[in-house]
């Protein structure tokens, strides 16, 4: 017969490990528990929310965190703004996005970046796309952001250079180039001296056409129209995505062949266009994203250049326009689109 002060001992023992096990184990559970509560991404974008193009972007955004095991609506929350182009709409959702106390912002172009920093300097902020990060005031350098700003950008102003020789390849008629930029940003100007400093190696005049509201838009091509052997360059802007229909019709209608900067303005009917794969981009951002969540602080990660460009060609236009794409600049094409 078992002695039931040894059981009573026993038990107590027992009660005692348990009571033990249960004050170490907590502690572990509870931060367990803690490191697994939901996480908030604001999103902010300077498009409507019909735009297919921005949604493959966000799209490719939320790969990217599925990817580094961000499960939308198991352990992150994502509140999106879809502010168009409309600069009192961006600062409203701006506002509106950090009184949700989100973890970090992602927040396309120095458009949508700016204003949520006259609103916030603590929240974290990701840009996927930024032409130039330090020359629109938002980081203090690439190595070392210094601020509660990083993320991604574009290219270097050297690539108007190559716009532009790409523009002569395609149609060696051409000797004069409207260039249209946005003189709101830093960018547009300085894009536009790169470009007029390329233009007497390839014997082309330069012309600089400010990007205004459609009524200006269609004035100032028009009037460029008017005399012959006009080609076009679209220098990035967010007010390039906004007008970028009626600057493809325009183009069409007084048939210039043109070069833009991202990929959407081929797919809709432009001549061609080289630029940062924006699409790699937004995937990339979310590797930012993720390490921050985790604890990592901006102003540690270093800004970063795109790694990917994509030429893409619209032979339909090609076409339309009587041109005949060189043989060497078919052979350099990642998409052809017919």
């Amino acid at each position: 017969m078992p002695c039931p002060f040894a059981s009573g001992e026993a038990m107590r023992r027992r009660e005692f490990i348990t009571l033990v096990g249960a004050g170490v184990l907590w502690p572990l559970l509870a931060r367990a528990q803690q490191s697994e509560r939901m996480r908030r991404i604001g999103v902010l974008l300077p498009a409507i929310a019909e735009d297919k193009e921005f949604q493959a972007w966000v799209g490719a955004f939320q790969q990217g965190l599925a990817l580094l095991g961000w499960n939308i609506g198991g352990n992150v929350q994502i509140e999106t703004r879809w502010a168009g182009g409309n600069a009192n709409d961006i600062r409203r959702h701006a506002t509106e996005l950090v009184a949700l106390a989100p973890d970090v912002i992602l927040a396309h172009g120095a458009s949508t970046v700016g204003p949520l920093l006259q609103v916030t300097r603590t929240v974290p902020i990701v840009f996927p796309i930024v032409f130039d990060p330090v020359g629109a005031g938002l980081v203090d350098s690439l190595a070392r952001p210094g601020g509660n700003v990083t993320g991604f950008m574009t290219t270097e102003y050297s690539i108007g250079g190559k716009w532009l020789e790409l523009l002569k390849q395609i149609a060696p008629s051409v000797k004069r180039v409207a260039v249209f930029r946005d003189t709101t940003t830093p960018t547009g100007s300085a894009m536009f001296g790169v470009i007029q400093a390329t233009a007497a190696s390839v014997g082309v005049e330069i012309i600089a056409l400010n990007m205004g509201d459609p009524s200006e838009i269609e004035r100032a091509v028009t009037e460029f129209a008017r005399s012959p052997n006009g080609g076009l360059i679209l220098t990035a802007s967010g007010l390039a995505f906004i007008h970028r229909d009626l600057i493809i019709a325009l183009a069409a209608r007084y048939k210039l062949p043109a070069v833009y900067f991202e990929r959407l303005f081929a797919t809709a009917g432009g001549l061609i266009s080289y630029g940062a794969d924006f699409v790699d981009m937004y995937r990339r951002a979310a590797g930012y994203v993720d390490r921050i969540l985790k604890g990592e602080k901006p102003a540690e990660l270093p800004v970063q250049a795109s790694t990917k460009y994509k030429l893409v060609i619209n032979l339909k236009t090609a076409q339309t326009l009587g041109l005949a794409i060189p043989p060497e600049v078919l052979a350099s094409v990642d998409e052809v689109l017919e």
